[in-house]
């Protein structure tokens, strides 16, 4: 036989025989390896599972993410599944305490359908395996998940509850225009504005304005008028909605009312400011005209079509400036300076001030801060108030110089005995200016004042008496002697409106008048 033909044979058989141990050892290790236990996400598990190590848990079935995800109680998923379990299992937290010395706790609950839900843990290597099933269920398919359909059910009753009993009108339609869904309020509307004895169809009645509701603007109202006489407004929001929309009517009456009630104030204000002779100027926080009474016009003779343009404060004092209706500073530039000063002080609510125009008008300016930032300017014209009280200055100013002129000391007193005049006279000779002090003085204090310079009387007790008599009096008068040796003479004159004129006069008594007063007579 050939040599290289028992080779190559022989080298084959090798390779064959190679090729079958392999076979066999794989066959041998297969045979002897363990089978692998099945997880708790094998889709042949039912119920909702969930593996914990202490609080932290490990995994879960996609039903239990969706539980841990869906509440809100704060803190570990631990404890997030501890709160939903204790709605069907009271004392679950009991229960899983005692769970490494027990081993397993099993747990039959029925949840608010009436169904029952079992509860299955088992502590193991360490881990805590939890397990929710649904006795009924056993014939279910691979996958089902008791949680996560209870869940789902849970929030589809949830929402229907929500959709009927909602507070607003929502209704689904078709592009052509038919209602083919409505919540109940929609429902209850709808049946109030049914005749008696008519009952609902279907597609429903169209109780809004479909024109409005195409045009898709969110905020138009529309009111509905019922057959006893009610009416109810409604803020529309439509949205589209695939082949057809979804509309929503929110309760707009309040709305409609405050607005109502609002505008009528408005207008009550606007007449009102309009018959005011104060000039009136509101801007808002941006310092722009919102709004002006006829007396502004008239006041500082802005034209009506500037003001309607709503310039600003600044645009506004540099048009009175042009018509002279502001007080000319030295220069352009610390006008404007003082500008700013006004507007500063006006919105702390502290500027007040009297303009004396080159006209000679004068202007009383006060600047009042409004909520918001606005700020409202009133000009009054006070030239005759000032006009007033300056002749009332002048001729008080000629009467106390009238009677300071006199050679007799004189002090009026009013009806309630009061000092109201006194002159210089009477301030050197009782050595008492009654300007040095704020205070009233009265007829008692000035009789002890006027005792104390005085030799002893009864004068004093007597002109006290006078001066608080109310009715006719008769005047009088009376000597009295210094303490320098002086001899005064002290007369009582009633005047109108209850009051009192005591003059002083010195070096003639009593006597000296009465023979005068004859003399005059006999003359």
């Amino acid at each position: 036989m050939d040599s290289h033909f028992v080779l190559g044979l022989g080298m084959g058989l090798a390779a064959v025989l190679s090729a079958l141990g392999s076979i066999l050892l794989a066959a041998a290790f297969h045979g002897s390896k363990i089978p692998v236990r099945s997880s708790i996400f094998d889709e042949r598990q039912k119920g909702t599972l969930f593996l914990f190590d202490g609080e932290v848990m490990i995994d879960c079935t996609p039903g239990g993410r969706a539980v841990i995800a869906a509440s809100a109680v704060p803190g570990s998923d631990w404890a997030k599944l501890l709160v939903h379990l204790s709605m069907s299992f009271p004392q679950v937290d009991q229960h899983l305490t005692k769970l490494p010395e027990q081993g397993a706790v099993t747990l039959a609950a029925e949840d608010e359908s009436g169904q029952t839900i079992l509860l299955l843990a088992e502590y193991r290597g360490g881990l805590t395996h939890i397990t929710l099933i649904d006795p009924e269920s056993r014939g279910a398919s691979f996958g089902y998940d008791l949680l996560a359909q209870r869940s789902m059910s849970d929030d589809l009753a949830f929402l229907r509850s929500i959709v009927s009993h909602a507070p607003f009108l929502a209704w689904r339609e078709k592009d052509n225009g038919d209602v083919v869904w409505a919540n109940t309020a929609y429902l209850l509307r709808a049946g109030d504005l049914l005749a008696q004895g008519q009952e609902l169809t279907w597609p429903l009645p169209k109780l809004f304005d479909r024109t409005a509701i195409l045009q898709g603007v969110s905020g138009q109202r529309q009111i509905l008028r019922f057959p006893d006489g009610r009416e109810q407004w409604f803020e529309l929001v439509s949205m589209p909605d695939d082949d057809g929309r979804r509309i929503y009517a929110l309760p707009a009456d309040s709305a409609v009312h405050a607005e109502t009630t609002l505008r009528d104030f408005m207008q009550t204000l606007t007449k009102t400011f309009a018959h005011l002779p104060i000039g009136l100027a509101i801007f808002d926080n941006r310092r722009q005209l919102q709004l002006f009474n006829p007396a502004l016009l008239d006041l500082t003779g802005l034209q009506p079509d500037f003001l309607s343009l709503r310039p600003s404060l600044l645009s506004v004092l540099d048009a009175l400036r042009d018509r002279s209706m502001v007080p000319e500073p030295k220069d352009y530039h610390d006008w404007r300076n003082q500008i700013t000063d006004i507007e500063r002080a006006a919105a702390s609510g502290v500027y007040e001030e009297t303009w004396n125009l080159p006209g000679g008008q004068t202007y009383k300016v006060v600047g009042r801060p409004h909520p918001n930032g606005a700020l409202a300017l009133m000009i009054e014209d006070i030239s005759t108030e000032i006009t007033r009280t300056r002749r009332y200055r002048a001729d008080m100013e000629l009467g106390q110089s009238v009677i300071d002129s006199m050679d007799e000391a004189m002090a009026v007193f009013s009806e309630t005995g009061m000092l109201v005049m006194t002159n210089a006279n009477y301030t050197k000779l009782w050595e008492h200016d009654p300007s040095d002090s704020l205070a009233s003085v009265g007829i008692t204090s000035l009789a002890r004042h006027w005792c104390s310079k005085s030799a002893p009387s009864a004068l004093w007790a007597e002109a006290e008496e006078f001066v608080c008599t109310v009715g006719d009096r008769q005047p009088w008068s009376a000597d009295v002697r210094m303490l320098d040796g002086r001899l005064v003479t002290c007369r009582l004159l009633p005047l109108a409106g209850g009051a009192t004129l005591v003059g002083f006069r010195v070096g003639r008594g009593a006597a000296d008048l009465v023979s005068e007063s004859a003399e005059r007579r006999t003359a």
